[in-house]
């Protein structure tokens, strides 16, 4: 049955044209994808399909009593609430029957009159019943559940003092809690940690029972929910069975399909024209029809070509040494890393996992010099140039043009060769035309602003990278042209993301906060690193066993010196621990190649493996080599 429905919809904003004829239809139950590139009216069609926006022309068809929500990018709550009242109160009839009972039944504690009891025992009743009828009383516990589960850790803090991150968590929540007939969600995952998305991935696929559109960059969460993509594209709405995957191949067909239509059309074309050079001036009237036919398909346009953002690093000369981090130790209120230690090699790309709050931000300023470490050392090569990338987009001036957040930093652009790239023609790369040179970067979309962040981090050579969530309020091509140019960049890369399927393509190494200021790197990709996981998991505890009788105290021996072959071995123990060292660093830089990850997990799993054994040899070796010295030494003591 269907619950909505678009017929004929048009929208406009001043001469463009965003919506141009719509029809689609959503049904009862299902889940749907809405993908497009960055302004071209996902949002549009989503505030129209919940009410909160008037098409041009058109109609809006929706099932009768259907109750429906919509999260915003930039929701409102009401203030002076707590997150979990504010919850609550999107609860509608249930939140007024609570309350209606618990006014009841305070005042019943205070009542002493037999008429005004009975009175206030019928309210509580009624209450009770209609708060039952809403779907009882567990509705409290699961909204405070849906808080925990989204990282919302305090229910009892006040909305007014939330941060953005977790005003849209508490308003995700509402949604859910609320559990309306058609729940249209705009970019949901943005500011969520990687467990919280996984949650709400599995929660939408199988426990949700209302209708779902979805528009999001996470393409995991499109390929494993959506049972429809919807693509919005130049005012024009396409319908794909199927998630993410399914939409990119039958998108692929369709392009395909418009270029051999155009391609026919072009050979109709000089065919009619060789023949029109051929005849005479004198023509019959059928000769004049073929004419005529010819220029009507002279006068069609071709498909529109998809333009592209253009990204590319320009990789900074490097020296021997990037980044190394010895033993770091990082506090703000609590220590959120502890005595962590990394080595950073040229071509390595690592993906910073962990919950909100764990402290992965806080590492990027660290090696950015914006925090000191309570311990250790950050140490960044003599020829480092680092390229910072924050969460905030603050290397933007709001006040400013696009165009002079670009110009104050570079009059002009050498993209290598000596050859000079006019800004003008540098903000093309990135999808901005001359209308948009003069916008101030205040009154961008997200992903406007995502992309002048991008050409600021882009206009200057680096060779180590730092990206904290790059991958928000960018559209699914902007995606795929970052993965392409961290995948070409032969400089280090650090990117904190919750993106997975990112982190599939890019990462050769995950660095995960797993709490209590402990960091672990995994080599690998994501899907790697839970491979690995699940294999920890599965693994069986050690069982206990039975304590030893204490052992007798024996007298005190005098110091044993080193037997002759115990000097031998001694002797030749460093060059052991040397090439084992060196196995460990050959290794380490298979691991750290790029193209070892197109050969299949297979081959990664078992580098992996003779990584970890390699590591056990050297470390052998050297505990080894510590017991001999040390006895070597008492012994001429």
């Amino acid at each position: 049955m269907p619950i909505a429905s678009l017929r004929q919809v048009e929208k406009s904003y001043g001469v463009r044209r965003v919506l141009a004829g719509v029809n689609l239809t959503l049904m009862t139950g299902e889940r749907v994808g809405l993908v497009g590139n960055n302004g071209s009216g996902k949002t549009t069609l989503a505030r129209i399909l919940a009410g909160l926006d008037a098409p041009d022309a058109g109609e809006v068809v929706l099932r009768r009593d259907a109750a429906i929500a919509y999260l915003e990018q930039e929701p409102r709550l009401p203030p002076g609430l707590t997150a979990l009242e504010a919850v609550l109160s999107g609860l509608g009839q249930w939140s007024a029957a609570r309350a209606r009972y618990d006014a009841a039944t305070a005042r019943l504690e205070q009542a002493s009159d037999a008429a005004a009891v009975d009175v206030l025992v019928t309210e509580q009743a009624a209450a009770a019943a209609e708060i039952e009828r809403c779907g009882g009383w567990s509705r409290a516990a699961e909204a405070e559940s849906y808080l925990a589960r989204l990282g919302v850790r305090d229910p009892t803090a006040l909305t007014d003092r939330l941060s953005g991150g977790e005003r849209r968590r508490v308003a995700l929540a509402t949604l859910l809690a609320r559990q309306p007939d058609l729940a249209v969600l705009d970019e949901p995952t943005n500011h969520l940690d990687v467990s919280a998305i996984e949650w709400l991935e599995r929660h939408l696929a199988e426990n949700y029972v209302g209708t779902v559109l979805l528009i999001t960059h996470d393409r995991y969460i499109l390929d494993r929910v959506c049972t429809r993509t919807f693509e919005v594209d130049r005012g024009s709405v396409y319908a794909y069975d199927g998630g993410f995957g399914a939409y990119l191949e039958a998108k692929a067909e369709r392009m395909a399909h418009a270029q051999r239509t155009e391609a026919n059309r072009q050979n109709f074309l000089r065919r009619e024209l060789e023949w029109l050079r051929r005849q005479p001036k004198a023509r019959t009237t059928k000769q004049t029809a073929r004419v005529n036919r010819a220029e009507a398909e002279l006068a069609k346009s071709g498909p529109p070509r998809d333009r592209r953002v253009e990204l590319s690093l320009e990789a900074a000369r490097s020296g021997k040494t990037i980044l190394e981090l010895r033993g770091v130790t990082l506090e703000l209120s609590r220590v959120l890393v502890r005595d962590f230690t990394l080595a950073l090699n040229q071509g390595e790309r690592i993906g910073v996992v962990g919950p909100n709050g764990s402290g992965k931000t806080t590492l990027l300023r660290s090696i950015v010099g914006d925090l000191l470490p309570s311990a250790g050392e950050v140490v960044r090569g003599k020829h480092t140039a680092v390229a910072y990338l924050d969460q905030n987009r603050s290397g933007l001036d709001d006040d400013r043009t696009v165009y002079d957040n670009i110009a104050e930093r570079r009059r002009g652009l050498d993209l290598g060769g000596g050859h000079p790239l006019d800004i003008a023609r540098y903000l093309e790369r990135f999808l901005f035309d001359t209308s948009t040179y003069a916008q101030k970067v205040g009154s961008l979309s997200g992903g406007e602003r995502a992309r002048v962040a991008l050409a600021v981090l882009l206009s200057g050579a680096s060779n180590l990278v730092l990206l904290d969530e790059p991958t928000n309020d960018l559209d699914v091509a902007t995606l795929g042209a970052v993965e392409e140019m961290l995948l070409e960049f032969t400089g280090a890369a650090i990117i904190v993301t919750h993106d997975r399927w990112f982190l599939d393509r890019v990462a050769t190494s995950i660095l995960a906060f797993e709490g209590d200021g402990k960091v672990v790197r995994h080599h690998g990709n994501y899907s790697d690193y839970l491979e690995r996981l699940a294999e920890i998991e599965a693994a069986p505890e050690p069982q206990p066993t039975a304590r030893p009788a204490p052992a007798k105290v024996a007298a005190p021996v005098a110091k044993r010196g080193l037997s002759s072959s115990e000097k031998r071995e001694l002797q030749g123990l460093l060059g052991k621990i040397e090439a084992a060292e060196g196995e460990v660093g050959e290794l380490e830089a298979k691991l750290g190649d790029p193209a070892v990850y197109g050969t299949g997990k297979d081959q990664v799993a078992e580098l992996v493996r003779q990584l970890d054994a390699a590591r056990q040899r050297a470390a052998a070796l050297v505990t080894r080599w510590e017991d001999l010295e040390q006895r070597s030494a008492d012994a001429g003591a």
